[in-house]
């Protein structure tokens, strides 16, 4: 599922005379995505290659941040490429990597089916860069409702605040005797983002919407108490083995795509898992038989400081053009339509950010649930590790691996943190 190496995949046009040029091109385009999401991705675009009679060439890799630039230095850039975040997006922008899609896409149309923060987080310096092609809403906890109620735990309602949280599972552990949660943080090189999402969901619901939003534009200390903090509410949880499936060394060694299968085993190894939804899209994989609402459901992380109830960390899949040419310009723009973020919300583990594609579209009830719970956010917050520099994106990943590692240097890596953020990194 996660590639070490670049894996190449053509999609050819089907046969027969399609609408477009008699001389078909074929368009390079990166992405992070491998597995069932790669799959999900072709069949994305597969009408616009059926329709144009174009060929779309597909690289996928974790370290997308990595390649993308050693290929813009060497002056052989991707047509189109998924970018890690509107922070990395916005250093392409500024080095004039990235070509303005002001007129390769319908602005009126865009503004008017697109949330303005969308748009928003797409453009720099005044023009539009990066489109969103997918969302997700990030936060969830999923669990088994049969195993969970047989180890004592109601979510019928779910836990309004996180002592709500705690009660809850550690009434778990107690009953069980087991681990209540299944936490994995390996990733390639970008090992360590599973971690980050805890944190931003502590922080955001500890220190509140104004001080994540600052941190999330590079104001906001790293070593400033709130953020030691949030680090320290998810070294409670990942640190302690009595809570924790494995102890670090599964956890550091345990790939995010995997990490919740102790859940579904017979006898269940944990009960809780925290990540965002697109997770689905794995649990189907690993468990095809697996019915969701039955076998699986989930709910968002709760409150923690009652003066800041719900806020969501949302995130979402940005793409952008690096070279300029007239089928790049409408494969871009295909993406942005309802038409095509239906046929990948249709297949399950996305949410479209296109105000057009209905409820209807989504494939089961916990997709809608998970689409309407980011509609309601209140505010919908951005992952603030997304809008980072990504030097300092890289550096919380590894601050979090060094911290499930050694927990006692905390003060060290916060201030390596800072020190980064400090001098413009």
């Amino acid at each position: 599922r996660i590639f070490s190496v670049a894996v190449l995949i053509s999609m050819l046009a089907a046969c027969g005379p399609g609408t477009g040029s008699s001389s078909s091109k074929t368009l390079h385009v990166i992405g992070t995505w491998g597995g069932s999401e790669q799959a999900s991705f072709m069949a994305m675009i597969k009408p616009w290659t059926d329709r144009t009679g174009n060929k779309v060439s597909y690289e996928g890799t974790r370290d997308i941040n990595a390649l993308q630039t050693t290929r813009v230095k060497a002056g052989n850039p991707p047509d189109l490429a998924g970018l890690p975040g509107p922070g990395q997006m916005a250093q392409f922008a500024k080095a004039g990597s990235l070509v303005s899609l002001d007129s390769a896409v319908d602005m009126n149309a865009m503004n008017s089916q697109y949330g303005a923060n969308w748009v928003k987080l797409g453009t720099s310096n005044g023009h539009l860069v990066g489109i969103f092609i997918k969302a997700a809403i990030k936060g969830l906890i999923y669990y088994d409702p049969k195993t969970v109620s047989a180890a004592g735990v109601d979510f019928t309602t779910p836990p309004k605040t996180w002592d709500d949280m705690v009660t809850a599972f550690t009434t778990i552990r107690s009953k069980t005797g087991k681990t209540p949660w299944c936490i994995g943080v390996a990733s390639g090189a970008a090992s360590g983002w599973p971690g980050t999402d805890w944190v931003k969901d502590f922080f955001l619901r500890q220190a509140g919407p104004t001080k994540y939003e600052a941190w999330g534009a590079s104001q906001e200390p790293w070593n400033a108490p709130e953020m030691k903090a949030a680090w320290q509410s998810f070294g409670s949880v990942v640190n302690n083995t009595n809570l924790t499936y494995g102890g670090k060394n599964y956890v550091l060694s345990t790939n995010f795509a995997t990490a919740f299968d102790p859940m579904f085993a017979s006898p269940p190894g944990c009960y809780l898992h925290h990540q965002a939804s697109f997770i689905t899209d794995f649990f189907v994989h690993d468990f095809p038989n697996l019915k969701p609402g039955t076998d699986f459901t989930f709910f968002g992380f709760p409150d923690i400081n009652p003066a800041y109830t719900g806020p969501q960390v949302v995130a979402g899949d940005l793409f952008g053009m690096f070279k300029d040419s007239a089928e790049a310009r409408d494969l871009i723009k295909y993406l942005t339509t309802a038409d095509a973020q239906k046929i990948w919300v249709k297949r399950g583990g996305a949410i479209s950010p296109n105000k057009l594609v209905t409820v209807d579209n989504y494939p089961d009830d916990q997709v809608k649930k998970a689409a309407q719970l980011l509609l309601a956010a209140n505010p919908p917050e951005f992952d603030a590790g997304d809008l980072q520099t990504a030097a300092l994106q890289q550096a919380f990943f590894d601050g979090i691996v060094a911290y499930i590692q050694n927990p006692g240097q905390l003060d060290t890596i916060l201030n390596g943190l800072e020190q980064k953020r400090a001098s413009g990194q």
